[in-house]
C-alpha cells in the first residue's frame, strides 16, 4: 500500500488511484451514472429501447470479443475477464446513453453523454485496479514529467574494479559532490548484426556512474511486458525511483539498467527468438552488449549481466538465460509463461518456423533445461499469488530450472497480473540482483 508523505498528501497528482477514495467515489459514481441511465419515464423506454439498449451493448461486447480475442489476438493468453467485464459495462453505459438521444433536447443530451462519460471513467479505474498500471496521477502522466537525455554519458573516467573476492561496495569511496539521483536517457541501439528495428531503448544510470574514480557497475536488461514500449520500467514501473533509493543506501551505487525493446511496436510480438518473424535473440544477446560495451564504462562477464523482465519480458529473460548463457549469468522472470507463445503452440512454431516444431524445441526454455544443465546460472522467479494464469507456469517452470542445477528461488507477491505485481517486485528484487552481481555482499 503506498503511504503518502505530509508533501504529497496534499499534491492531487500523488493521491492512489488504486485504492483509498478516489476510485471508491469513481466506482459509486459510475454505479449511480449507470442506473440513471437505465430509468426512464416512458412506457417505450422500458418496452423497447431499455432492451434494445442491452442486446446492442451485449452484441458489441461479443463482436469485440471475436474481434480481438480471435481475429487480433494481441494477448497470446486472451483478454483478462475483468478486462472484458469492464468493457462491456462501458458499451452499455454508450448505448443507453444512444438510445436516448432522440427525444432529448440538447442539454439533456449532454447531461446523458455525461453520465454515460462516468461509466467509462469508473471501467477504467476498475481495470486500472487490477492492472496497476496507473497507481497515482503523476505516474500517469510520467511521460510528461520523467526527465530524460537524448544521449548517455560517454566521457570516459577512470575506473575502480573491486578485486578478488570482495565485492565493489567493500572498495567503493563515494564522492563529497556525488549526485542525489542517477540519470534517465533515451538512445537508439541500432540492431547491427539482428537488422531487427528497435525503437529506442532507457538507459538508467546510477550518481556513481557520475564520479571519478568511476565504478565498474554491473549491469542489468530489463524487458517490458507485451503489449508495451521500453520505457514502460521507467514510466510505469518507476525503476529509477527504486534504484534512486537503493543508491541512496549504498553510496550511490546501483546497477547500470538498459531498457531496449524486444518488440518493435507496442503490439508486435516478437518472441525474443531467431526466427522467420525477427531475429531479436541475436539483438539482445548480441547487438545490446556490443552497444553497451562501446557506449558504457561497465563490469564485464557474465556473473555481472542480469537479465530480466516481467510478463513476456520475464519469458525473455529466461530464453536468453539459456540461449545466451555466456552473456547473462543472472535471471528475474517475474511472471513469465512456460514458454514462448503466440496463443498455440501451432500457431507459434507455424509463425516463426514454419511448422519445423525440432527448431522451436532447439531453443524452447524448458526442452533446453531438459537437456542441458546451468550451474552456474542463478534465477529469480516472482509470480503474484492470485495469478490464476500465470502461477502455474511460473512453478512448472521452477520445477523445470531446479532440475537443470540452477541457483534459484520462488517467491510470491500480493495480487494478480500487472504493475501490482512487477512495481513493488521489482523493488524487492533489487538488492538480490545487487548480490548476485557483484555489487554488494
Amino acid at each position: 500500500m503506498t503511504t503518502l508523505t505530509l508533501a504529497t498528501r496534499w499534491n492531487p497528482i500523488d493521491w492512489p488511484l488504486t485504492h483509498g477514495p478516489i476510485p471508491y467515489a469513481v466506482l459509486a459514481a459510475g454505479w449511480v451514472a449507470l442506473l440513471a441511465l437505465c430509468l426512464g419515464r416512458e412506457r417505450s423506454w422500458w418496452r423497447f429501447r431499455l432492451p434494445a439498449a442491452l442486446i446492442t451493448a451485449a452484441a458489441l461486447s461479443l463482436l469485440l470479443g471475436v474481434v480481438v480475442d480471435g481475429w487480433w489476438h494481441p494477448f497470446p493468453e486472451g483478454t483478462p475477464r475483468y478486462v472484458t467485464w469492464w468493457v462491456a459495462v462501458a458499451l452499455l453505459g454508450f448505448c443507453l446513453a444512444g438510445y436516448r438521444m432522440r427525444r432529448l433536447s440538447w442539454p439533456r443530451r449532454g447531461l446523458a453523454l455525461g453520465l454515460s462519460g462516468l461509466v467509462l471513467l469508473m471501467a477504467a479505474s476498475e481495470v486500472n485496479i487490477g492492472f496497476g498500471q496507473f497507481p497515482s496521477g503523476r505516474v500517469m502522466l510520467a511521460p510528461w514529467l520523467t526527465r530524460t537525455d537524448d544521449t548517455v554519458a560517454v566521457k570516459v573516467a577512470q575506473t575502480l574494479s573491486a578485486r578478488p573476492g570482495q565485492v565493489l561496495d567493500e572498495v567503493w569511496q563515494p564522492p563529497a559532490n556525488l549526485p542525489d539521483k542517477g540519470t534517465v536517457s533515451v538512445v537508439p541501439i541500432p540492431g547491427t548484426r539482428s537488422g531487427f528495428k528497435a525503437r529506442d531503448a532507457y538507459v538508467y544510470l546510477p550518481p556513481a556512474y557520475q564520479a571519478t574514480p568511476r565504478p565498474m557497475l554491473p549491469v542489468v536488461v530489463m524487458l517490458s511486458g507485451q503489449p508495451g514500449v521500453p520505457g514502460d520500467w521507467v514510466l510505469a514501473g518507476q525503476i529509477n525511483e527504486a534504484l534512486d533509493a537503493f543508491a541512496a543506501q549504498h553510496g550511490g551505487l546501483a546497477p547500470i539498467v538498459v531498457m531496449p525493446d524486444q518488440l518493435g511496436s507496442t503490439w508486435a510480438n516478437t518472441l525474443c527468438l531467431d526466427s522467420k518473424i525477427a531475429k531479436v535473440q541475436t539483438y539482445l544477446a548480441v547487438d545490446v552488449p556490443n552497444w553497451i560495451q562501446r557506449n558504457l564504462q561497465a563490469a564485464s562477464g557474465r556473473k555481472s549481466w542480469a537479465i530480466g523482465g516481467a510478463s513476456m519480458g520475464g519469458t525473455c529473460a529466461l530464453q536468453l538465460g539459456v540461449n545466451a548463457p555466456d552473456v547473462y549469468g543472472i535471471v528475474l522472470d517475474m511472471s513469465g509463461q512456460e514458454e514462448p507463445t503466440l496463443g498455440t503452440r501451432a500457431d507459434t512454431v507455424k509463425a516463426a518456423f514454419g511448422g519445423d516444431g525440432a527448431k522451436f524445441d532447439a531453443v524452447d526454455p524448458l526442452h533446453v533445461m531438459a537437456r542441458r544443465r546451468f550451474p552456474d546460472t542463478s534465477v529469480a522467479l516472482v509470480v503474484g499469488e492470485t495469478d490464476t494464469e500465470f502461477r502455474p507456469q511460473m512453478e512448472k517452470v521452477y520445477q523445470a530450472v531446479q532440475a537443470a542445477g540452477m541457483k534459484a528461488k520462488f517467491e510470491l507477491m500480493p495480487g494478480s497480473h500487472g504493475w501490482v505485481v512487477f512495481r513493488p517486485g521489482i523493488v524487492q528484487q533489487i538488492p538480490w540482483l545487487a548480490q548476485q552481481t557483484g555489487l554488494t555482499r
